[in-house]
């Protein structure tokens, strides 16, 4: 898979990508109450799961999700080729 995450989505994945973790990790050991209970868990789980995918996908600048859905916010270096002529150059 090609890079295709780049500019400020990548910055944005990793700014809000590890405060998720932070925030799901927090919750999971129960400095921060998002939610009481059963729901509780489960969104710490989900905020700690989505930051994850999202610090990886800054890091490795490749998200399956934006291949899927056909976005490119990755701006590489672009390879171009030299412009031949139909005839070889003699030296």
């Amino acid at each position: 898979m090609e890079k295709n995450v780049g500019g400020y989505d990548r910055i944005a994945r990793f700014i809000v990508g590890p405060v998720l973790i932070i925030v799901g990790a927090a919750a999971l050991a129960g400095f921060l109450t998002i939610a009481t209970g059963t729901l509780g868990l489960v969104v710490a789980g989900v905020a700690l799961l989505v930051g994850a995918v999202l610090t990886t996908t800054a890091v490795t600048q490749k998200c399956p999700l934006n291949n899927a859905l056909g976005f490119n916010t990755y701006k590489g270096a672009t390879k171009t080729e030299p412009e031949t002529s139909g005839k070889a150059r003699v030296q």
